[in-house]
């Protein structure tokens, strides 16, 4: 069968060089490529052509698309689109909160509070690479700031920061008429504000509880985990009305990987090597906002 994709090339050093090595690898897969474009700004720069190509597996296409990547030079990365994702009238872009669509891990913001860390963020890591079980070590992490004034909740907020380009990628996507969601295993208390902020369509976290004007060391309820991600972006996407081959996932760590998978097309941002080796597409610079390219928003 005939696919029909859009090759996406971006970077901060992208130039007509740095192609030539998708070039070949689209040539050696029988490609035909054509209606080729440039756009960008002072940032990075995007290359986009369609492409016709056959083939007769979504293997071939994971295959095509590790041939590719594995012919990037450095500060350039393609994603290999298909067409239909990107002309959609409605998507909807899911992302992960902490090191996705935010720059810092929120727990190793309030660990820090209790002097905790270097230790709470060596656990956060192992997470993330996928060597721990997400949800006990979340309940670990948690556990150390028990005692902590929830004061310390404000504080944090006040140190969170977008992802470069994060607001222009909400913004562009809701422009349009497409819904935006997150998941995060984070917490609600320093996500609600940021997604009423931004005008978030969908969004959910954990819960730190509170007692008596202090954090316990504890979270309510079920834990937002590996699972959940996918659940809520399954459930978001049904509740829209939007096909699951129209949806666009971002994330960073092992437990953004069943999310990745489900959706159109799932992007690894600034991701551990074992995501950026299974997921669809990478984004290896500081800017969130390349993703409007992908899903040409």
């Amino acid at each position: 069968m005939t696919s029909n994709l859009a090759a996406v090339s971006y970077g901060v050093n992208l130039s007509p060089e740095s192609l030539d090595g998708v070039r070949k690898v689209l040539a050696d897969a029988g490609a035909e490529v054509s209606a080729e474009s440039q756009t960008g700004d002072e940032r990075f720069a995007v290359h986009t052509a369609d492409v016709d190509v056959r083939l007769d597996s979504p293997d071939a296409l994971s295959d095509l698309r590790r041939r590719v990547a594995g012919s990037a030079v450095t500060g350039t990365d393609t994603a290999l689109v298909p067409t239909g994702l990107r002309q959609a009238g409605r998507k909807l872009l899911i992302m992960d909160v902490d090191s996705t669509l935010i720059q810092q891990e929120v727990i190793e913001l309030l660990a820090a509070y209790a002097g905790k860390r270097e230790e709470v963020a060596a656990v956060t890591e192992a997470a993330m690479r996928g060597e721990l079980d997400f949800a006990q070590s979340l309940h670990a992490r948690v556990a150390v700031l028990a005692g902590l004034p929830a004061a310390v909740v404000d504080s944090v907020r006040e140190e969170v920061r977008l992802s470069l380009g994060a607001a222009e990628l909400v913004a562009a996507f809701k422009k349009a008429g497409h819904v935006v969601a997150v998941v995060s295993g984070g917490f609600n208390q320093i996500l609600g504000p940021i997604a009423e902020e931004l005008g978030l369509d969908f969004w959910i976290a954990n819960e730190l509880e509170i007692v008596d004007g202090a954090l316990t060391g504890k979270v309510l309820g079920a834990v937002i985990d590996r699972a959940a991600k996918e659940k809520y972006l399954r459930q978001w996407a049904a509740a829209e009305g939007i096909d699951l081959e129209h949806t666009i996932a971002v994330g960073d760590g092992a437990n953004d990987l069943d999310m990745l998978g489900a959706a159109g097309i799932g992007v690894a941002f600034n991701a551990k090597p074992a995501v950026r080796a299974v997921a669809d597409a990478a984004i290896n610079m500081p800017f969130l906002d390349a993703v409007r390219h992908i899903a040409n928003v």
